[in-house]
């Protein structure tokens, strides 16, 4: 499927290129009225490498960049749980008051029946949104190093100008030093609103998408950042009519020749707490649908997307067929709507099993 460095060649098996954030987290009540906070650490790139690391055992790294000082340092902390490699992060001076540089923070709310999800950032001048083309040395992490697959996304790429610099010089030079690439659109209007908007968004995203090999992407984001309209009845998508999904997919394949792979999540949200739940992947010119797992129980939705493209991306650096991949990563991001925060805590045993049609019977 792909032309895979050997591991015993490469020290990563996969790296990210990201922002993290620190979450606020207001448990069962709202960000408005929250007295305490538990805090999480996440960010759509990162929570891919994590994911890898933690649920599936592969050996990850994060290129980042922080804001030296406390808030930056408990990053680190819940990151060094993670198990991600962190030797690719930088740390910047801090000013004393974030004039300058500063850590983003994320206050997001889990929602509950009618009452959707709520998310509030305030990440303006962090220390990531500053990268820039020059400020990693790829050729030695892609070339020296050696990675094996390399994960970037469209929140990165909306954080300014030189972010999505960064983006390209980076996957170019996977490129060249033949690291398999994916990328995920994850459109945010916020993020863009202000930059440009959608026009802005498409503008880079269309750029970007010639250099990648495996997309992702749900039917808001093709739409939005690559300007894909969907033939057919819109509504259609609201039903979950698959062969909407793949006629996406095919214009896309038809706009971009160079994708080798292209998976998106199918979700059609009946409340907070339950929403229908499965994947669609196009590779090497056939469709592979995953289970389709209707009225699945939601606890915390944040990062349902990220643990599926790490649950995909694992079945195909194991060497699965995409059939099996797109099982694997729609099992993994259902398991990790059922707890808090933004990444995974399952086993790669509960995915296996959950891939395999398995039930959720007390395990003794």
């Amino acid at each position: 499927m792909f032309d895979l460095k050997p591991a015993a060649a490469c020290r990563f098996d996969q790296v990210s290129l990201g922002e993290v954030m620190l979450r606020l987290d207001p448990g069962d009540g709202r960000v408005r009225t929250a007295r305490t906070f538990t805090v999480w650490e996440g960010g759509g790139e990162y929570n891919v490498a994590r994911g890898l690391r933690r649920c599936f055992g592969l050996r990850t790294a994060l290129v980042s960049a922080f804001a030296d000082n406390e808030v930056g340092r408990l990053l680190e902390d819940l990151m060094l749980q993670g198990g991600v490699d962190l030797s690719q992060v930088r740390f910047i001076p801090f000013d004393g008051v974030g004039r300058t540089v500063r850590n983003g923070l994320n206050f997001t709310e889990r929602g509950f029946g009618v009452r959707g999800a709520v998310g509030v950032s305030d990440r303006g001048l962090t220390a990531a949104s500053q990268m820039k083309p020059g400020d990693v040395d790829w050729d030695h992490l892609f070339g020296t190093l050696g990675v094996r697959w390399f994960h970037t996304g469209g929140i990165f790429a909306a954080l300014s100008a030189t972010t999505s610099a960064l983006v390209e010089e980076a996957l170019i030079a996977a490129k060249r030093h033949g690291v398999v690439t994916s990328y995920d659109l994850n459109y945010r209007p916020s993020l863009w609103q202000s930059i440009g908007g959608p026009a802005q968004a498409q503008a880079v995203n269309k750029r970007i998408a010639k250099l990648v090999d495996v997309m992702l992407g749900n039917e808001e984001d093709f739409t939005a950042c690559l300007g894909l309209e969907v033939p057919g009845n819109p509504a259609d998508l609201k039903a979950l009519d698959h062969g909407a999904y793949r006629r996406m997919i095919e214009s896309a394949v038809r706009e971009y020749p160079n994708f080798r792979a292209v998976a998106t999540t199918l979700r059609t949200v009946k409340s907070a707490s339950r929403n229908d739940w499965g994947a669609v992947c196009w590779a090497g010119g056939d469709f592979h649908e995953a289970t389709h797992r209707e009225g699945l129980e939601v606890f915390d939705r944040v990062g349902g997307g990220d643990s599926f493209a790490s649950g995909l991306i694992y079945g195909f650096l194991a060497g699965k067929s995409p059939a099996e991949a797109v099982e694997l990563g729609a099992a993994h991001g259902a398991l990790a709507m059922t707890t808090p925060g933004d990444t995974s805590m399952a086993s790669l045993d509960e995915v296996r099993k959950l891939a395999r049609g398995g039930s959720a019977r007390v395990e003794r």
